[in-house]
C-alpha cells in the first residue's frame, strides 16, 4: 500500500508564517518510522501494510497538532495487496515508456 499524505497545522496563527518547522516533525516521524518513504513539495508518500502506514499517519498527525490548534491532512492511498517496492517501481516503470525501453 502506497499512502500520500500533507499535514499541515492551520489557525491561530500568522498567515505568513511558514508551516516548515511543524512538517519538518512530521516527516521526522515518517523518516524514523524505517518504512520506505519519499517527500516532495507537495506530499509525503509512505509504502507498508495498512496498521504500520496508518500508526504513521496518525504520529505525524499528532507531530503537527503540537504547532496549533488546528491540523490539516490530506490523504491518498494506492490499496494494491501483494505488491510491494511500488513506491520506486511505478516511477521506473514511467521513466522506462518515457525511454522507450
Amino acid at each position: 500500500m502506497l499512502v500520500a499524505f500533507s499535514v499541515a497545522p492551520s489557525g491561530g496563527q500568522n498567515e505568513d508564517a511558514s508551516v516548515h518547522e511543524a512538517v519538518a516533525a512530521a516527516v521526522k516521524i515518517v523518516r524514523d518510522s524505517g518504512l520506505p518513504n519519499h517527500t516532495d513539495a507537495m506530499f509525503t508518500t509512505i509504502e507498508g501494510e495498512w496498521d504500520e502506514v496508518f500508526a504513521v499517519v496518525k504520529a505525524a498527525t499528532a507531530a503537527v497538532g503540537a504547532f496549533g490548534p488546528r491540523v490539516s491532512l490530506v490523504l491518498k492511498a494506492d490499496i494494491r495487496p501483494g505488491f510491494t517496492g511500488e513506491l520506486t517501481g511505478k516511477v521506473e516503470r514511467v521513466e522506462n515508456v518515457l525511454r522507450g525501453d
